[in-house]
């Protein structure tokens, strides 16, 4: 089974947690339409991502501070052709971009969120405006881990549900409640 193939299966199956969730899958279904390009920055209309919120033994979730954005969120982007599928890129995303190994990914997505950004295609095309259609997962982290900073963050620090930083990605807190169901 290809990626694409993978997503697709993936997201006909899943029970989104909300509406929003729900109205977000079926868009990014409509996208996949296209077919496996869909799952590339090659497809200008709009890719599929997958990322993955990242929480401790006490329910702290890590952030990180995006170097470009200058947003906090959870850590992810995009699937690469080695990925087999959505959870795995999920996991290679946010293995990458934590420096933590060992995390023990949820293989059901908690959550899909489309939102506008500036991406650049892979082929070294200028930056244009696109949307991505994350998929995104939840990984506990192993005790003891210590996270380290990527290339593509500024800074990586844990918060409390009650005590998160500014300035917040949009849809960062929606992943909040099916992500502590699922503990």
């Amino acid at each position: 089974m290809s990626l694409f193939e993978n997503a697709v299966t993936t997201l006909t199956g899943w029970r989104a947690p909300s509406d929003v969730a729900e109205l977000a899958r079926h868009r990014t279904l409509d996208l996949m339409s296209a077919g496996p390009v869909s799952m590339t920055r090659a497809h200008r209309a709009g890719h599929v991502t997958a990322s993955t919120l990242i929480v401790g033994e006490d329910r702290r979730v890590l952030l990180c501070l995006h170097g470009r954005l200058g947003l906090w969120m959870q850590v992810g982007g995009h699937c690469e052709p080695g990925d087999g599928t959505l959870a795995a890129a999920a996991l290679r995303e946010a293995t990458e971009e934590s420096g933590i190994t060992g995390l023990r990914l949820d293989p059901d997505p908690i959550d899909v969120d489309v939102h506008a950004v500036r991406c650049a295609p892979a082929d070294g095309e200028p930056a244009g405006e696109s949307w991505h259609y994350d998929v995104r997962f939840l990984a506990v982290c192993p005790a003891g881990a210590v996270e380290q900073i990527s290339d593509e963050s500024s800074a990586l620090a844990w918060f409390a549900a009650g005590e998160l930083p500014s300035p917040l990605a949009s849809g960062v807190v929606q992943q909040f409640a099916p992500a502590f169901a699922r503990l």
